[in-house]
């Protein structure tokens, strides 16, 4: 199934889409599922999401999130998500891929939602409700986040969390450009942009290798 990104894609288009794409099993869409009735009940009260992508959960969060899985490196068992705020990109992977991912957020009302997400789904996730810099570092194989900060800020915030090989994986925009042109610090790194399925101006950021600031 091929989707033009940017396109509106409705609740069972992206299901089909996961299941053909990324091979997700029907018990693995019904917890999805309940992950996506507890992010509704839970935005009445909370500002989870924008309010202009909740008709589009499936294509804005999930399937923004799950994209990521085929740009981890094989075999990856420890992956750190950065700001997880509602739990995306991390805790869609964390279901899909059933390994285990650590969520860091410091908003207590937003981790205490992760948290039953986590319990009502059986997902293989931590809540870490510490701000990034204070959190215990984790030497990820992998560590995501999407729209979080600025590139070079961002690695910052993610080397706390690295190890020896981390493969770093971010979401980003329209400004993705201007970030790369602001910061040396990724210019060791093996680089590698993939545009993203869900929205024509973003892409997927693939960082390999040690950084450092050459500026």
């Amino acid at each position: 199934m091929k989707t033009p990104p940017g396109e509106n894609l409705d609740k069972q288009q992206v299901q089909k889409l996961l299941r053909q794409r990324f091979d997700v099993s029907r018990e693995t869409l019904q917890k999805l599922e309940i992950y996506e009735a507890l992010l509704l009940k839970w935005q009445r009260k909370i500002n989870l999401i924008g309010p202009s992508t909740v008709q589009w959960v499936w294509q804005r969060h999930f399937l923004d999130s799950i994209q990521l899985l085929p740009w981890a490196p094989p075999g990856w068992q420890s992956w750190v998500d950065l700001g997880s705020g509602a739990g995306f990109p991390g805790l869609p992977v964390a279901i899909v891929s059933k390994r285990p991912v650590t969520l860091i957020e410091s908003d207590q009302r937003k981790a205490v939602f992760m948290r039953e997400v986590i319990r009502q789904t059986g997902a293989p996730a931590t809540v870490v409700d510490q701000r990034i810099e204070e959190a215990a570092p984790r030497h990820a194989d992998v560590i995501s986040a999407r729209a979080l900060a600025p590139l070079d800020r961002l690695l910052d915030l993610a080397s706390r969390h690295a190890g020896t090989n981390t493969v770093y994986l971010f979401l980003k925009g329209r400004n993705i450009d201007a970030e790369l042109t602001q910061t040396t610090k990724y210019r060791s790194m093996k680089l590698t942009q993939q545009p993203s399925l869900t929205a024509r101006d973003s892409v997927i950021l693939r960082l390999e290798g040690e950084w450092h600031d050459a500026e």
